[in-house]
């Protein structure tokens, strides 16, 4: 759906300096969620009427077919663009960027005091990835319209690595660092809400986000409710098809070509999902940095990837770019991780194995979303068959959660409508029946894409639960 025209780089010489929003020396970086500039309305685009019209939220939700979910926009909304200080996985100093979507009108649930979504979105590899550029950015317009356009306040970071910020890598999947970032982009918006007045926040504050962002929304909450909890309070969270047991799903990756064996496929990626050669650089390089995970790339890669592959994604190329360019393996699927043409060596795939506490696996303990106990209001929604992040992602942590004397309901879309209907209720079966009519998996193009075919779905879910909980 398009709103807005494309947003350009944004200078910070051309950006509104907010002063009194923090400082620092040589010795003394800005702290943490210190504003370095912000844009707004028309500053991001002087043609746009602003705020943004329901009407024209409307007209791309129906041009785009998303407005069954979404439902007609109740509020205008505003879209300022805040660029922060925050820190790296190593406790350095670092700008990430944050879009800030703005509820406006004359409707109650559009003004005064609101609600406020903290979003994380799903894993990319685009460099230039930009929350706020909503003409350009589908899960940002969609997170617009679903959440912004219906009276809520919400604040969507882009993630250290992305869009301006100084850090030339992204710390994918790494749980604490992502966290750290979420927070000081939130705190930076609100500093920028009050001291431009565009909007109020209220004090309650709901956390979400799809596959890459459900494993950051969680960790987020985790550290909120450890950390922050005389600075913010959870209202409630709901994770979305997030890699929430990394131990689980790493290893079974890594294993992948000896699972096969063992169930006679001459698959050698039977196993491994779809989208792993984008992921797996990502998190290589994230977890490399953090942790020192393997010696050198060439102990990694494949001859022809170990040259580059470390600083390849995030990327100003398209996947289609890199992969006719040799970059990536060319595979529609992108999962020709292993053997012959992949792109991971046996020798590291063995040893990684080998290693449950250390290297890779140790990361992935160090990542894995289990083993703590929410204090808040938790859901979550995924789907059973997702080939992207596997379902027991979700039931896994559900399951633990459980032990540790929490029920945390989750939606699964592929689940038996009567069970969905007794567990939440005549309105949550028809979406999940909608999503199976939708997209029947004896349509195999839908197989494929059930990881992003559900994102909508999960998210109307995920806002129905929120307004159990909203004021």
């Amino acid at each position: 759906m398009r709103f807005l025209r494309p947003l350009s780089l944004l200078p910070l010489t051309a950006a509104l300096v907010l002063a009194g929003c923090g400082g620092g020396s040589e010795d003394a970086p800005p702290a943490r969620g210190t504003i370095m500039s912000a844009l707004a309305d028309a500053q991001l685009n002087p043609d746009q009427s602003w705020p943004i019209p329901a009407a024209q939220i409307d007209a791309g939700t129906s041009a785009s077919g998303v407005q069954a979910l979404t439902g007609a926009a109740t509020c205008d909304v505003h879209i300022a663009y805040v660029l922060y200080m925050t820190r790296d996985p190593k406790g350095e100093a670092a700008t990430a960027s944050t879009a800030v979507f703005v509820p406006s009108g004359t409707n109650a649930a559009c003004t005064g005091s609101r609600p406020v979504v903290l979003y994380a979105h799903g894993t990319t590899t685009e460099k230039a990835f930009n929350m706020a550029d909503i003409a350009n950015n589908q899960e940002g317009s969609l997170t617009a319209a679903m959440f912004a356009a219906q009276g809520y306040i919400v604040v969507a970071p882009n993630y250290l690595g992305y869009d301006l910020s100084s850090l030339s890598y992204h710390p994918y999947l790494n749980a604490e660092a992502q966290a750290v970032d979420m927070v000081d982009g939130l705190r930076a918006a609100k500093s920028y809400l009050t001291a431009s007045g565009l909007g109020t926040p209220s004090a309650q504050l709901f956390v979400t986000g799809y596959s890459e962002g459900g494993h950051v929304a969680m960790a987020t909450q985790k550290v909120l409710e450890r950390d922050y909890a005389s600075e913010f309070t959870v209202t409630a969270a709901a994770p979305m098809s997030g890699p929430y047991n990394l131990t689980k799903f790493v290893g079974q990756i890594m294993a992948s070509p000896d699972y096969c064996a063992s169930v006679g496929s001459t698959d050698p990626n039977c196993a491994v999902n779809v989208g792993a050669t984008l992921f797996t650089p990502l998190l290589l390089t994230s977890w490399q940095k953090a942790y020192g995970i393997y010696g050198s790339a060439s102990d990694v890669y494949q001859a022809a990837y170990a040259g580059f592959m470390e600083t390849l994604l995030p990327s100003n190329s398209s996947v289609d770019d890199l992969v006719a360019a040799g970059k990536l393996p060319a595979d529609p699927t992108a999962r020709l991780l292993f053997g012959t043409g992949g792109m991971i060596n046996e020798s590291f795939r063995t040893a990684a194995l080998a290693n449950a506490s250390s290297g890779l696996m140790g990361a992935a303990a160090t990542n894995t979303l289990l083993g703590w106990k929410p204090q808040n209001h938790m859901a979550m929604c995924y789907s059973s068959a997702d080939p992207t992040v596997y379902g027991y992602n979700t039931t896994d942590a559900q399951a633990d959660f459980y032990s540790r004397g929490v029920t945390v309901p989750a939606l699964n879309l592929r689940g038996d409508l009567a069970t969905i209907q007794t567990q939440f209720g005549a309105a949550t079966a028809q979406l999940a029946g909608a999503f199976q009519q939708t997209y029947s998996l004896s349509v195999p193009q839908n197989q494929g894409k059930e990881h992003s075919n559900a994102a909508p779905f999960c998210a109307a879910f995920v806002r129905g639960y929120f307004a159990n909980f909203a004021q």
